[in-house]
């Protein structure tokens, strides 16, 4: 691998290329991918998590925004089992393979919530997510209503994906090492059939709206959408803050201002 062993990192990518050998193989028994399984991996860098998943899967599928990294790998890897897309993540279409995937990677901590906000546009094609991120962030995906981590991350990705955090992982298992701590999670597409929204970008305005500003009661922070009546209506307190809905309360509400919207006839 010495084409991708000695790329120097770029802060402008966030690259912290894994490095642990131990944790690699954590991450894969984590994973547990099949032969016939679809993966795409999300920055693969220099290889250590690729290499490992090539050893149980027919195929991968590689995004990487990093040219130089993507020839050192196409250099090394059987391109009869590998489609190396080079391409920023944050604009990749994840539907183009036509197949439910699986999606794991270290994620970039400079780009993790707004590609996780990515990812869940892709929810009905996805098996699950594997991902690397910052201790910080994936305590804010797990988070519980009424806690300082709370967060519209926490909502909007709990509203469509059951969140395991695995385990940690020290900055020492990265080169060059980041100051922070990692976590390494796992995202789950909850069932069809649980409750939705029926007006889901309404839905998400609500929760933006909601959390815009923390210390603003419901009243105030919504409202350009709804009044402290509507809000009383659908159960919800105005004097409370968004932070300590729920995601089912979050539902009942957005549900309630969609109700009272006009229709076309």
């Amino acid at each position: 691998m010495s084409g991708a062993t000695s790329h120097r990192p770029r802060r402008r990518f966030g690259q912290n290329f894994l490095s642990d050998r131990n944790i690699v193989r954590r991450i894969v028994a984590a994973i547990d991918p099949q032969p016939g399984d679809t993966i795409v991996e999300i920055g693969p860098g220099r290889g250590a998590l690729t290499f490992e998943l090539l050893e149980r899967v027919r195929r991968l599928e590689l995004i990487e925004i990093d040219r130089d990294l993507a020839a050192a790998l196409q250099s090394q890897l059987d391109m009869d089992r590998v489609t190396i897309h080079v391409a920023d993540a944050l604009k990749f279409d994840f539907a183009a393979s036509g197949s439910m995937q699986r999606v794991v990677g270290n994620l970039p901590y400079n780009i993790s919530s707004p590609l996780l906000f990515r990812l869940l546009s892709y929810a009905d094609r996805i098996i699950d997510i594997h991902v690397m991120l910052q201790r910080e962030v994936v305590e804010r995906m797990v988070a519980k209503p009424g806690s300082s981590e709370y967060s519209r991350l926490s909502v909007m990705l709990s509203y469509r994906f059951e969140i395991q955090r695995l385990f940690r992982v020290p900055a020492s298992a990265f080169w060059p090492q980041p100051k922070v701590e990692s976590a390494f999670a796992c995202l789950r597409p909850r069932p069809a059939a649980r409750l939705r929204a029926r007006d889901e970008a309404l839905f998400a305005r609500l929760v933006a709206l909601a959390f815009g500003q923390r210390r603003k009661t419901l009243r105030n922070a919504l409202a350009s959408m709804a009044t402290a009546e509507v809000l009383t209506a659908a159960g919800i307190d105005p004097r409370i803050r968004g932070e300590t809905l729920s995601v089912e309360q979050f539902v009942t509400l957005s549900d309630a201002l969609s109700a009272q919207r006009p229709t076309d006839n």
